[in-house]
């Protein structure tokens, strides 16, 4: 595990994850949020972009949380292990509800400066939306690439909790 990325429904963890295995392994995890986004919630340019991950996928090692569909096929193609935290989207938005409650008005340690957390149906929308809109691509992608990349498929908080201490 030298290239790995994150990836599942906002509130399944992945940030968390990514900090855990950050150190656990002494790979950088690297919050693709944090890159994506510009003060005042201003999305990065689609071509600029996939250029930024072109870029964090030549290094060495990483960690890559985040999904960013029009950008998967440069982390699948770069990444040697693929975890996909396939949480039950009544646990994430109830971790989304209480980040919100936690951080309302406030940035997140791993979103950018100018990005305070927010109240948004639109985004709670799609993350109840995610099993139905998200999850069956995702499966399918990650079938086909399991002969040649290591594929994690984590369903509940114990399961990621076991994980860890496998590690």
């Amino acid at each position: 595990m030298k290239k790995i990325m994150i990836i599942g429904s906002a509130g399944s963890g992945k940030s968390t994850l990514a900090k855990k295995l950050e150190a656990k392994t002494g790979i950088a995890a690297t919050h693709l949020d944090a890159l994506y986004w510009r003060p005042g919630w201003v999305a990065t340019e689609r071509e600029h972009w996939r250029a930024i991950q072109e870029d964090l996928c030549r290094q060495e090692s990483w960690i890559l949380d985040g999904n960013y569909g029009r950008t998967l096929d440069i982390r699948l193609k770069h990444s040697d292990t693929i975890i996909f935290l396939d949480i039950n989207r009544y646990v994430c938005l109830a971790r989304v509800v209480w980040r919100i409650c936690k951080s309302y008005g406030k940035t997140r340690p791993d979103m950018p400066a100018g990005c305070p957390e927010q109240f948004d149906w639109q985004f709670f929308r799609w993350i109840f939306d995610y099993p139905k809109n998200n999850r069956p691509e995702i499966l399918q992608k990650l079938n086909a690439l399991s002969a040649e990349k290591n594929v994690i498929v984590l369903r509940s908080p114990r399961e990621v909790a076991n994980f860890l201490k496998g590690i």
